[in-house]
């Protein structure tokens, strides 16, 4: 660490050696074991399938499959999804194939719905290791061995409350949090060492080519090293050029492993593609050039060097991907934001969401505030200032995020473990120093109780709205459950039909993926816009209108589910469209009910032959 730096921006150093007091396997061990024997406990009795209840999880199981099946490692497209031809998902291989393994291994000893249920639950809990290992040497070393604790007790509530970890979720989030954890925690090495950047530098590149959702904190993470490099100088020279070239070697490793030679110079904006591949690339090997040749200059001049290097990159992003400064679903067409994205939780604003459920908006965004003041609180006294900032950066940045879409607020709410432990820890000391001090101890419940999204969540329910309401519904107990429209019982009827193209809300897409051999023509992905405005109209327009689209798009049979939102949504917005006559049971000539189905929540029918 440079010697003219002030002390006050120094990273909290622990007071014994990692091995004795930090991040020992033994505590590792004990907090992973209490985390996945919760997250078993709150969901395996309640469980009626093997797969998550998000869209994704199915989906997955399916590529899965299909990889198993002998589809080509870098053919990504999903054949049986939207019109002819099917759909290219944007999907990495890099989580397939760990699943498919697992998959693979449990087959070698049981019969392959079983190992397909048993990997699907070994996955996600060993997903939660490198979280909490992660978010535990990050705060280690930001507050020390209290800290620690205070943090892996925080991120174990977070872990169990969140459906990500449950068994059956396979998307790639948790794998996400997960690097997003790891990475924290070697941005924070006090000893700034090269071997702990080009961990991140790795990980960096790897979570690029997993998934564009955490690209805008990729980019902090890219930031953080520069700037601190700018600071720093040659005592950081060896960790930003280390963590420079790990970004720019794995990003090229990915980009060959798992892209197809025939889209080498396509550029997508939603999944590793060329234009993430040039720029990352060219990030991190201009990080590496400017910290190896520039570092021995006065902290002006490196500042000079290193806007030049962001200027370069800038307009790298202008000349290589232009479009991908803007959201990607900025660009579906108005009927798909209307009947699908407008009811996509994750994909909301802030103040969307606070429109549709204000109940809800507290366990968005309340604990990554506290954790954001928390860390300005510490900058401005002094106290492991430059790990706070790092910290904030990381913060600021999924907070922003979370802003315009939810989906970031979870990055967030985790992250914001990492400062909230630390400030328990302080209040827990002051109020054990103090028993008398009713107001130390009563700060040191609410901050506590405040860093769970949990508490917050509870709280929103108590308001109003579609929080309470999901609350009183899942706290009542109907005398006769209804069956799901998405289960293998209500999907059966459809199984036993001869293979064809099946039309239905795009909800019901995945699990018809995943129970039969149809094609279906919906399921909630943006890149088969075809296939659900195709859906659309046939439930929007007349039934005469109705079915040249039908027959233009080859449907053989048609889904409907009574239950289903967008089914309703279409309905109330066209009364005199087909899905609008399907619900009050007007079923057109061209419509055969299938024997079975007439009264399911499921109902069934084969379009008749021309």
């Amino acid at each position: 660490m440079s010697k003219s730096m002030p002390a006050a921006l120094a990273l909290a150093q622990p007071e014994k050696p990692a091995r004795r007091q930090g991040m020992t396997p033994g505590v590792l061990a004990l907090y992973c074991l209490v985390a996945i024997a919760l997250l078993l406990a709150v969901s395996l009795p309640f469980a009626t399938d093997y797969v998550g209840s998000d869209n994704d999880d199915t989906m997955r199981l399916v590529v899965v499959r299909d990889l198993l099946g002998g589809q080509s490692w870098f053919d990504t497209t999903q054949y049986r999804l939207g019109l002819d031809g099917g759909t290219l998902m944007h999907w990495s291989r890099f989580i397939d194939l760990p699943i498919a393994n697992l998959i693979s291994f449990f087959s070698l000893f049981t019969q392959e719905r079983q190992a397909e249920a048993i990997a699907l639950g070994v996955w996600p809990a060993l997903t939660v290791v490198p979280v909490l290992a992660g978010m535990g040497l990050a705060a280690w070393r930001l507050g020390g061995k209290a800290a620690m604790h205070a943090t892996l007790v925080l991120t174990t509530v977070f872990v169990v409350a969140l459906n990500r970890f449950q068994p059956g979720s396979i998307d790639h989030h948790n794998v996400q949090l997960a690097i997003i954890a790891c990475i924290a925690a070697m941005l924070l090495d006090p000893r700034m060492r090269a071997r702990d950047h080009a961990v991140a530098g790795m990980l960096a590149g790897l979570a690029i080519a997993i998934g564009v959702e955490t690209t805008p904190l990729i980019g902090a993470v890219c930031l953080i090293v520069a700037l601190r490099w700018a600071w720093h100088g040659r005592a950081f020279r060896d960790a930003a050029a280390a963590f420079g070239l790990a970004l720019a070697s794995t990003i090229t490793l990915a980009f060959f492993s798992t892209v197809a030679p025939s889209r080498y110079t396509q550029v997508t904006c939603d999944s590793l593609s060329y234009g993430f591949y040039a720029l990352a690339t060219l990030g991190g090997g201009t990080l590496f050039l400017t910290a190896s040749l520039a570092s021995g200059r006065s902290f002006g001049g490196r500042l000079l060097a290193l806007a030049g290097a962001g200027a370069a990159i800038a307009a790298s992003v202008l000349v290589i991907a232009p479009g991908c400064l803007a959201n990607p679903l900025d660009a579906l067409d108005p009927l798909l934001k209307a009947f699908w994205l407008a009811g996509v939780i994750e994909a909301q604003s802030a103040v969307a969401q606070f429109k549709l459920d204000p109940g809800s908006v507290g366990s968005f965004y309340a604990p990554s505030l506290l954790a954001m003041l928390a860390c300005l609180w510490r900058i401005r006294r002094g106290q492991a200032a430059e790990g706070h900032l790092i910290v904030l950066g990381l913060l600021a940045t999924a907070f922003a995020v979370s802003l315009f879409q939810i989906r970031g607020a979870i990055f967030a709410n985790m992250l914001s473990a990492l400062p909230l432990g630390l400030a328990i820890t302080d209040l827990r000391r002051k109020a054990n120093a103090d028993p008398k001090n009713l107001g130390a101890g009563l700060a040191f419940i609410g901050v506590t109780l405040a860093s769970v999204p949990a508490t917050w969540a509870l709280a929103g329910a108590l308001l109003p709205g579609r929080s309470q309401d999901t609350l009183r519904t899942g706290l009542s107990t109907p005398q006769v459950a209804r069956p799901s429209c998405t289960a293998a019982a209500s999907i059966a009827p459809l199984a036993a039909e001869p293979a064809g193209v099946v039309a239905g809300a795009s909800n019901l897409g995945a699990a018809i993926l995943r129970h039969t051999g149809h094609r279906v023509l919906s399921a909630p992905y943006h890149r088969n816009q075809g296939g659900m405005l195709t859906e659309l109209h046939i439930g929007l327009s007349s039934p005469q209108q109705s079915e040249a689209f039908l027959r233009g798009a080859h449907v053989t049979l048609l889904a409907f589910c009574n239950d289903d939102a967008q089914t309703r949504d279409i309905a109330k917005a066209e009364p005199g469209g087909l899905y609008a006559d399907l619900l009050k049971g007007k079923v057109p000539a061209y419509l055969e009910p299938i024997a079975g189905t007439e009264d399911a929540v499921l109902r069934l029918y084969r379009v008749k032959p021309e």
